[in-house]
Formats: structure tokens, sequence, C-alpha cells
């Protein structure tokens, strides 16, 4: 047992690096109005990401300043002028940037820049490719809220699809498959949200591990279990991400990062000294309605309102619902199968949840310094 802890806790010490920061992706937004003869819109980008492209932290004490904003400014502004191409029938509609100002995200702050980009041809499609920071970071992402007339849409852009075509009016299809997309991309790189689920599940394969029943009567209170806490995950973070989006609850990044990482903690060491008993599926719900706050804040930056807001919403859930479907079915069986083993009660129960709570415990440490 003492090997198998030493070894989770090698593995993770050696990915914290890697995950330290599960919650600070490369992500800018730009927002597009669509006209008859020209495309104009506002584009944030991430302070920390123009820093980490081209220092603009001039003396290195972490604090980045309007003053050492401003003196690089020339140069971002030439960085995203060649980052975004935009044409409309292989003519060029040349890009405008408007005067710079700094704003606040969830995440930080970011440069603003309204622009503007007239084309030569009024009529034919419009194309645009988005190039920015993907050769040093292939992570990177930007969200893209497009209005044409009363039709809205949200994309999300990666290095693998960073282009977009459309004519005068476009289907809502696109948008909502984006934001499904991003939904499920959300949760699956969120790993404080997967090791909270993982956390919850590690027990349920052993609720009929030693009794005398058969295989299906086992693997159905298996079942029975996972639904509870799953469910009660669900409408937990379903609620609280509703209520978020829609305005009517609001609660800071600064508050909801550490409680999240909070929730994973104590999730972990329930595993290790059982407190909730039976009743695990109350800590998913309890402790969900924290995740919903942390799943909000992608959809928080969108601007996205009315109609374009609660297809957004529905989108993006579903997206979440889906992503956390394929962590259940990949993990149950494999659990289900091993469960009856020394490997899975000290390797992956109580290894694994001490290696759950060192890292959430970092996380919280992190989050509360406002790492």
């Amino acid at each position: 047992m003492k090997t198998t802890l030493a070894l989770s806790l090698l593995a993770l010490f050696v990915a914290l690096p890697t995950v330290a920061r599960a919650h600070k992706p490369s992500d800018s937004y730009l927002t597009l109005h669509a006209e008859e003869r020209a495309l104009h819109g506002v584009w944030d980008v991430a302070l920390r990401d123009l820093d980490a492209d081209m220092r603009i932290d001039d003396d290195g004490d972490g604090a980045l300043t309007w003053a050492e904003v401003r003196a690089h400014e020339a140069q971002v502004r030439t960085t995203l002028i060649d980052a975004l191409h935009l044409t409309r029938d292989d003519a060029a509609c040349p890009l405008i940037l408007g005067d710079l100002a700094l704003i606040e995200h969830s995440d930080g702050r970011y440069v603003r820049f309204p622009w503007r980009a007239e084309c030569a041809r009024d009529a034919g499609a419009f194309h645009i490719e988005y190039l920015l920071f993907f050769a040093r970071d292939p992570q990177h992402r930007a969200v893209v809220h497009v209005m044409q007339g009363d039709v809205e849409r949200t994309d999300v852009w990666t290095a693998a699809q960073h282009t977009l075509t459309f004519v005068a009016r476009e289907s809502e299809t696109g948008g909502a498959v984006a934001m499904i997309r991003q939904g499920i991309e959300h949760i699956l790189s969120g790993l404080d949200h997967v090791l909270f689920l993982l956390a919850l599940l590690l027990p349920s394969v052993l609720r009929s591990r030693d009794e005398p029943s058969s295989i299906g009567r086992q693997l159905r209170a298996v079942l029975v279990d996972v639904l509870k806490v799953v469910t009660a995950f669900t409408v937990a973070h379903s609620l609280t991400l509703a209520l978020s989006a829609l305005g009517l609850v609001s609660m800071s990044a600064a508050v909801i990062e550490p409680a999240i990482a909070a929730s994973v903690l104590i999730a972990a060491l329930d595993n290790l000294w059982p407190v909730f008993g039976d009743d695990r599926w109350s800590i998913g719900f309890a402790l969900g309605l924290l995740h919903g706050f942390g799943f909000s804040s992608a959809l928080s930056d969108l601007g996205l309102s009315g109609a374009a807001l609660l297809r957004g919403l529905f989108s993006f859930n579903l997206g979440v619902e889906l992503g956390q479907l394929a962590i259940v079915l990949a993990f149950v069986p494999v659990a289900f199968l091993l469960r009856k083993g020394w490997l899975y009660r000290f390797g992956f129960l109580r290894g694994g949840s001490l290696a759950i709570a060192a890292l959430s415990l970092l996380w919280f440490v992190e989050r509360v310094r406002g790492g």
C-alpha cells in the first residue's frame, strides 16, 4: 500500500506543471457584425498571452501596467493585423484597429480593440482566417460571436479549425454545434471538474463487492449508485449554470475558483475518511452547485442575450453533459471489472483519492493567492 501511494504521489508531482493552471486557458474573444459591404466588431486578447508572445512586462515584476502596454502598442497592433485575414469573394478586406483599451474578463485583464474591415466587393461570401498564437500555443482558441441582422451565433476557432465562411445569413445550427463542442471541451479540459466527478464515482463500484449476489445484481446496484451521484451533480451544476448565465445569481471568480478546488478536496477526503456514507449523492449536489458557476465562466464573456443566450446556454450545457457521460462510460466498466482486487481498493480508491486531495489542496492555495 505504501508503495502504491508513493507512486501515485510521484506521478502527481511530475504532472503538476501541466495541470496546475487548468482554469487559465489561452482565449481571445471576437465579436463580428456583418454589414452590406463591411465587417466590424471588437477584439479582446488576454494580456498574459501577449506578454508570453512578446514580453510586454519590461521590468519583469509580473504586473503589466498601462504604460508597458502602450509602449508595445505598435507591436500588438501589427501582431493582431497579421493574424486576422478577411476577404470577400477572394478580394481583401483590410483590417483597421481602433483605439486601444484595457478591460476585465472573468479570468483577468485583456486589451480591447474595436475593428472594422471595408470590403471592395459588395457581393459574395465573407471568408475569415484566424492565426493568432497558434504557432506558439496550439491550445489557444478564439470565441467568436457573429451577428448578422437578427441572427446570432457563436463559434470556437482552434488550431485545427480556424476559418469561417458565410454569406448573407447563417443557419443557427453551426453556432449550436460549436457551443456543444465547447461544452464538451470545457469539462474534459477542466481537470478539477473531472477529478471531482471521479472522486465521487470511485467508491460506487464497491457498493456490492462482497455481496454473494449475481453479477447482474451487483452491476445493477453499482449503476443505481452511479446514477444517483451523476444525477445530483448534473442537476446542481445545471441549476447554477443557468442562474449565473441569465444574470440572476453571480459569484466572483476569486471566490468560486478556490471553492471549486475545496470541493474536490472534500470529495477526495471523504473516500479516505468517510463522513457522508451512502449519501455521497448529497456531496455531488451540494458541491456541484459550485461547479455550475465555474461552467458559467465559459459563457459570461460572450455577450449573448435574448434567444441567442438561451440557445447558447442549452447547447453548452448539453455539451457538458455529453462530456460527463463520456467520462462515466469510460470509467465505470473498467472500475467494475477491477473492483475486487487490491489494486482497485488501495491503488485506485485510496492512492487515487490521496493524489486528488493533494492536487486540489495545491489548487486551493494557488487560487487563494491569485496564482
